[in-house]
């Protein structure tokens, strides 16, 4: 099963999400063969951190729920809270088989909450732009609760246009960067 999660940081956890960084590193080492995205999303235009995505397959929602909640940031505080949601990669690949690479160009996390029938579910048109694709889900995977996307694009608004905006409630832009060990 896939899972997305996306613990935002509290104001003011700067200084000891910096002291815990390798501790980080190591705890998401463990599940390198699990890990479809990671990352750090920051303010905009800025290199303050604002969260950390990450999207894994793991067996059930009990091991989801270990993996956010045992993660040494969340367990020291650094996070404020965490969205965990069921996920499907429509994409069918991990951030590393990005045919854009790495590095250039701007990323973003795009995250579409959901009111009413689903939308969103097939692959956007551009999907060379697209880093990770795929609806949010009830825990039971029956429900559609909105679509997440790590996205290259120009800006914010070109960004959010990978998203039919008005079949949200609200859609979420936020400078991302490819996660892990540099």
């Amino acid at each position: 099963m896939e899972f997305f999660c996306y613990h935002r940081d509290r104001p003011g956890s700067a200084a000891l999400r910096d002291e815990l960084l390798e501790e980080h590193w190591s705890y998401m080492d463990r599940y390198a063969t699990e890990m479809i995205a990671r990352g750090p999303t920051f303010a905009r235009g800025s290199e303050t951190a604002t969260g950390s995505v990450h999207i894994v397959d793991l067996p059930d929602l009990a091991a989801a729920r270990a993996f956010v909640f045992d993660e040494p940031n969340y367990q020291a505080g650094v996070y404020r809270d965490v969205l965990l949601r069921r996920w499907r990669n429509v994409l069918g690949r991990t951030m590393w088989d990005f045919p854009g690479g790495r590095e250039g160009g701007n990323r973003y996390l795009v995250l579409g909450l959901g009111s009413g029938p689903a939308a969103d579910l097939a692959t956007p048109p551009n999907r060379d732009e697209l880093i990770a694709y795929g609806p949010l889900l009830s825990d039971d995977g029956a429900t559609w609760l909105g679509t997440a996307a790590l996205v290259r694009a120009p800006d914010p608004d070109a960004a959010r246009a990978v998203l039919t905006t008005d079949r949200y409630a609200d859609i979420e832009v936020h400078d991302w960067e490819f996660g892990g060990r540099r």
